[in-house]
């Protein structure tokens, strides 16, 4: 919920004493975030190296009469929190723009943040969401009397938009500002920035070290991805480097935000920097990706000789790549002057810099991609479709009723998790699958909110669960497990239906967590709730399933062909003179309730690899298997197998011939099928 920003802002708020909670000044910093940073080195004016947080503890002890009072002739400091018009004569919010040059890093370790900030300043659609009716929030020296001296950001929490309200007071030393600060003394857009989201996390010391995938996503609402250069190899694996480049390149083309880092082993790696330059445990913001066209006048054109190039900004404004392409590299001699011009090359120490995507590569290990996920249907490009759900770990002494169960190395607990369906409709699609634990405040006295390390599997199950897991079946593919605020997976699979499980690493945490599910079409996710079938009014009626039986179809062998000609919808390639395999498919029936596999073209040995479930009341009736060639007039059948699925009977995988459907004397048919039969009295036993 948006707060009444208008209200407050208007004169009338004064008089009626509408105050705003001020950011809290400190805390003890007890992270282990992904950036563990450290202030940003003095850049342009002389700004006082000072001890931010003592400042600011002494801060709290003025306001309890403990010390002097700031400006007073026993405090050695001339302010603590001043006002921007206190500060400079003619405050802006913007000057000239916003660009990402505007931002250098101050005196709390928060590379992390002021990177993704260089990188919000790039996407004018992304920053005006951050900082609405900026034009409104603008000082006007015309209207003094209008101002009121507080402002409003929008932050992407936990899957709502969430207004932050703020004043203008900002930390100060001397009156000049002592953290996050524009290369113009009078522009304010990222100060006031940084003191909103300060206030979102609690207070200044909790961006002190910090992940840049969660500032990207709480500034955009996109899904990050973050990618282990080092892990994948993609230094000396030049097709994967290229298929990295070309997403990349995907991403910051359709307006998403990119990072990138080089991971500090030790506590001596951190802010370390090395001989090309480039700085350990600090984060980059990626500012540009582009094929850059090498050579000049027609020539560079013909040619057509292109190099995949990232342009980076360090947050501190400062200290830049030395080696090849830098600034001043003789490199640039091979790009003509207007091929520069439209990079945007300048010579000077500003932070920012261009290297060959092979060579960050080979100095980086880490970049985060936070795609901005397009689920309009009026865009040209890909549209996704989002499922958007709100779970948590939760204790309870029922096991039926628990729902922290820690990671698969609890076997006993693991199913306990929560546990969420959704279906893939295509042959194959692409899945996103996001979960993000929500945001642990920072408070004073408790210190800095620690993430949980959570993570997810998914499972493929039967084409008609309804219920909830318990037991294990085939994994299609897992997360892994970390304690940041989120965990992503791209993943790619075939037709059916999944079940997610997202966990916290140990049993017994809890929680709130969101999940975000996308597909190319609907995937109708939802939460499994209940373990079996409910008793209702009707069970006494009907009757109660007594048993639950899993059928799994494996395949079949020596299925009758189609014959020449057959005019099947898919035509064979090379030959209608030749007998083709059978387009078969299968069905699974038992009391009413079926499952259908997909078509598998051109073999006699399908493999449908398909599973139902089924709840039984009537266990004498048994399960029937068919086995169909699909046609364009009308489906062939192929013959049918008869299950009895009892559960006395051990031998879990049977081979069986196909027959026909003469319910008095019926005969054998061409082919077999494999079929795997669980059955069992407790419901609660698959």
């Amino acid at each position: 919920m948006f707060s009444n920003y208008s209200a407050l802002r208007a004169p009338a708020a004064l008089s009626r004493k509408v105050l705003l909670q001020r950011t809290p000044s400190s805390l003890p910093l007890t992270t282990r975030s992904t950036i563990k940073g450290t202030p940003g080195p003095l850049s342009g004016e002389k700004r006082p190296k000072v001890s931010v947080w003592s400042q600011l503890e002494l801060g709290d002890a003025w306001r309890m009469g403990t010390v002097p009072r700031p400006g007073s002739s026993g405090c050695p400091f001339s302010s603590l929190r001043a006002r921007a018009l206190d500060i400079c004569e003619d405050p802006r919010l913007f000057v000239d723009g916003i660009s990402s040059h505007d931002l250098h890093q101050g005196q709390v370790g928060n590379c992390w943040f002021v990177a993704a900030c260089s990188s919000l300043a790039s996407r004018e659609s992304l920053w005006q969401k951050v900082i609405p009716d900026w034009k409104e929030q603008e000082w006007d020296p015309e209207k003094p009397n209008a101002y009121a001296g507080i402002f409003h950001f929008h932050f992407w929490r936990f899957g709502e938009w969430v207004d932050v309200v703020i004043d203008d007071r900002l930390p100060t030393v001397n009156n000049q500002l002592i953290y996050c600060h524009s290369s113009s003394r009078n522009e304010f857009w990222c100060a006031l920035v940084e003191k909103a989201y300060a206030k979102l996390a609690g207070c200044y010391q909790a961006l002190d070290g910090g992940n840049t995938a969660d500032a990207l996503v709480d500034f955009t609402g996109g899904v990050s991805e973050p990618i282990d250069l080092t892990e994948g190899d993609f230094a000396s694996d030049e097709t994967k480097r290229n298929q990295l480049f070309e997403r990349m390149l995907k991403v910051h083309s359709r307006g998403g935000l990119i990072s990138a880092s080089i991971k500090a082993v030790t506590a001596a790696d951190m802010e370390a920097r090395l001989a090309c330059g480039l700085v350990k445990g600090h984060a980059y913001a990626v500012t540009d990706v582009r094929k850059v066209r090498l050579g000049h006048g027609l020539l560079a054109f013909f040619k057509s000789e292109k190099l995949d190039m990232i342009r980076l900004r360090n947050p501190w404004g400062e200290r830049e790549w030395n080696g090849p392409w830098s600034d001043t590299s003789e490199e640039w001699q091979k790009v003509s002057k207007s091929e520069r011009e439209k990079m945007g090359v300048t010579v000077q120490d500003d932070g920012e810099f261009w290297m060959t995507f092979e060579d960050v590569c080979r100095y980086f290990t880490d970049i985060i991609k936070c795609r901005l996920i397009n689920t309009s249907y009026l865009s040209i490009h890909k549209t996704w479709e989002e499922a958007r759900l709100h779970g948590a770990w939760t204790l309870h002494e029922d096991p039926r009723q628990n729902r922290s169960g820690g990671c698969i190395n609890h076997k006993d607990t693991f199913f306990q998790n929560p546990q969420y369906i959704f279906d893939v409709k295509k042959p194959e699609d692409e899945v996103l699958i996001c979960i993000q634990q929500r945001p642990k405040r920072s408070t004073r006295r408790e210190g800095k909110g620690e993430n949980l390390a959570i993570g997810f599997d998914i499972y493929k199950v039967e084409e008609n669960r309804q219920y909830r897991m318990h037991s294990l079946q085939h994994k299609a593919a897992s997360s892994i497990y970390i304690n940041s605020r989120s965990v992503f997976l791209r993943t790619d699979q075939p037709e059916g239906r999944y079940v997610i499980i997202p966990t916290t690493f140990e049993p017994g945490y809890t929680g709130e967590f969101l999940l975000r599910v996308f597909t190319d079409v609907p995937s109708n996710c939802r939460e499994l709730r209940l373990d079996e079938p409910p008793h209702t009014c009707w069970s006494s009626l009907c009757g109660y399933p007594q048993l639950v039986t899993q059928v799994h179809v494996l395949g079949a062998a020596g299925l009758k062909d189609s014959p020449a000609g057959d005019p099947c919808p898919h035509p064979h390639p090379i030959s209608h003179s030749l007998s083709l395999g059978a387009n078969s498919y299968v069905i699974i029936k038992c009391e009413g309730d079926k499952v259908r596999s997909a078509v598998q073209k051109g073999t006699s040995t399908p493999e449908y690899n398909v599973k139902g479930i089924f709840y039984r009341k009537k266990l004498s009736q048994p399960i029937t298997v068919q086995v169909w060639n699909h046609r364009v007039l009308k489906d062939e059948f192929l013959g049918q197998v008869h299950l009895k699925a009892d559960p006395d009977n051990l031998q879990a995988l049977h081979t069986l011939h196909l027959r026909d459907r003469n319910s008095r004397q019926p005969s054998d048919l061409p082919g077999t099928v494999a079929v795997h039969i669980l059955s069992s009295t407790s419901l609660m036993a698959v």
